[in-house]
């Protein structure tokens, strides 16, 4: 399963990954948004967005996209790598 995360923190990106390894998942991480943003996402099974680390903006066209794409949105407060494996959970069993 592809999952594309957006937010987060720029030091924990290897262990989100890591930990989505651990899963079983393929993790794309977009910490900040940056130039060609909606491109960047791609059309993976699932969207999470940590919703913290990442600005207003960036939120709304990740969630505008997932909505035009049909892909399952998770917003999460917290963006600790705990977090995320919660995450991977609820998006494996959609």
């Amino acid at each position: 399963m592809c999952v594309t995360l957006i937010g987060g923190m720029d030091r924990l990106e290897k262990d989100y990954i890591a930990a989505a390894a651990d899963a079983g998942h393929l993790l794309r991480c977009i910490t900040k948004n940056e130039r060609n943003f909606v491109q960047k996402i791609g059309n993976p099974d699932a969207l999470i967005v940590f919703t913290n680390k990442v600005s207003h903006e960036a939120k709304r066209k990740a969630v505008q996209l997932a909505r035009a794409k049909k892909i399952p949105v998770h917003l999460v407060h917290s963006c600790g790598v705990s977090s995320l494996r919660e995450c991977l959970c609820k998006a494996k069993n959609h």
